[in-house]
């Protein structure tokens, strides 16, 4: 993989490419995503994170929701192995079974993907349309401890506005959650 030069990728702008190993031993290629989806939402999370915890099944439910409409998420855990050993490959293949995920989980060893789209918390969320641009960034939705909730649903308002050709009336929140620990 080479040197993504983009850092902090902004909303209305190409998302980064990547080509990344999955817990289901398979590579997975962002441009191949994009022939085949409408839309992509690529998710920083990591196996240690009480955020991502709380998301788990709102994000298998945006998974099933969202699908049979040429959607699908993405997991990507760009923590820093020596910092959590918990966040290695192994332990992530762990996480999506005992998880049952609905959606691949990709391992960005290098940082360097999680760097380049701009992450800085777990979780996040990047939505991309189908033609590789960037359409929403932040947060998931605005109550992460109650799933049940009424609030903002900030990536399912995102989604669904994307679908019927609507702007995004927020295409950017906080990035709030568990901060990232990048190596040194």
């Amino acid at each position: 993989m080479t040197l993504l030069e983009t850092i902090n990728t902004p909303v209305g702008s190409y998302a980064p490419d990547f080509e990344l190993p999955g817990t289901d031993n398979q590579v997975h290629h962002l441009g191949r995503y994009l022939k085949t989806f409408r839309s992509v939402c690529v998710i920083s999370m990591c196996n240690h994170c009480p955020y991502v915890e709380l998301y788990l099944d709102r994000l298998k439910s945006i998974q099933a929701e969202f699908a049979p409409g040429g959607f699908t998420l993405i997991g990507l855990n760009g923590s820093d192995v020596n910092h959590e050993s918990g966040s290695n490959f192994d332990n992530m293949k762990a996480f999506a079974q005992r998880y049952e995920l609905n959606f691949p989980y990709l391992w960005d060893s290098t940082q360097d993907v999680t760097h380049s789209f701009g992450a800085i918390t777990t979780p996040t969320a990047f939505l991309i349309d189908s033609d590789g641009i960037l359409r929403y960034k932040g947060q998931i939705d605005d109550h992460p401890q109650e799933q049940s909730a009424t609030g903002a649903d900030y990536l399912r308002d995102a989604i669904a506005s994307l679908f019927t050709l609507q702007a995004i009336q927020l295409p950017e929140t906080e990035q709030v959650g568990t901060a990232l620990v990048w190596r040194k």
